[in-house]
């Protein structure tokens, strides 16, 4: 069996019952089960659709996210997540580029590799070579001023550790961030790369081996082996090219806000709703959320 999920983004809900039902009808579904008035509902059905992907691309102009996926087995017992642009609504380095004066310059490398057009790795420790002498302290000031969670997140953790589930977050940004955001928003553990400083100032370098693509499986593996548990109890959530290996390794790989490029490889596309979004795909309701 499969399930249909229809869901919208909660600040704006726009998710109308007969659109729902027209669906429902048009694919021999199941009773359609709402998880959140106007904003997410479900419904069983036998088999996926053939004409799946041309109802998703009509629903985007609508401002709704549709996802087709196998009903068994979809509630996870672990999140990995990405935190750039997807934990939190920044990319740090463009942030402390912009206060290094060299915030265009770097944005535009960031851009072209989530894209998947330059290498991770090349690109990351060009972007870090241009903070050469910036105070360490800017970190923290970055931090408090310019750092915001994405919506749902809280929700997203909170409920899944609730849940029995284990939460990693996995970054090629940066140590100094991704403490105080897995402290804040509450992961078991967190992973990233470290830029080095010297006499209080960034020395423009990044610590080795740098974290990337690989390192984000390679993760994926270790800690699941640890739990003794598989890529399959795992939901993962990421938006750039360096996130496609462990979103294809995971069970449940989502896109958020995701890049053209990574969208193309994922069966798994929210670009309307928030982070729980990825609550409503294992099946919570808001009356499960903690």
């Amino acid at each position: 069996m499969f399930i249909a999920t229809l869901l919208t983004n909660p600040a704006t809900p726009r998710l109308e019952g007969a659109l729902v039902e027209s669906l429902r009808n048009a694919w021999g579904g199941g009773d359609a089960l709402w998880l959140s008035p106007d904003v997410a509902a479900e419904f069983l059905m036998e088999s996926i659709p053939a004409n799946r992907w041309d109802v998703w691309d009509s629903l985007q102009a609508e401002g709704v996210d549709l996802v087709v996926q196998p009903a068994e087995g979809r509630r996870k017992k672990m999140l990995l997540a990405d935190m750039d642009s997807t934990m939190i609504q920044q990319e740090c380095i463009d942030e402390l580029a912009d206060e290094a004066g060299v915030g265009e310059r770097v944005k535009d490398i960031t851009a072209r590799a989530m894209n998947g057009e330059l290498d991770f790795e090349g690109a990351l420790i060009e972007r870090v070579g241009l903070l050469k002498g910036l105070p360490e302290e800017v970190i923290s000031r970055v931090l408090d001023t310019r750092i915001t969670h994405m919506p749902g997140g809280k929700a997203l953790l909170a409920t899944m550790k609730a849940h029995g589930a284990y939460a990693a977050l996995v970054s090629g940004g940066f140590t100094a961030f991704t403490a105080k955001v897995a402290a804040d928003l509450g992961f078991d553990e967190n992973r990233a790369n470290t830029l080095l400083a010297e006499n209080g100032h960034l020395t423009g370098k990044v610590g080795r081996p740098i974290l990337g693509r690989e390192a984000k499986v390679e993760a994926l593996h270790q800690i699941t082996a640890r739990l003794g548990i598989t890529p399959a109890d795992v939901i993962a959530v990421g938006d750039g090219a360096n996130d496609l290996g462990m979103l294809g390794l995971a069970g449940t790989g989502v896109a958020l806000h995701a890049k053209p490029s990574v969208q193309a490889e994922c069966k798994i596309r929210v670009n309307h709703g928030d982070l729980t979004a990825l609550l409503y795909l294992q099946g919570y309701a808001d009356s499960d959320f903690a």
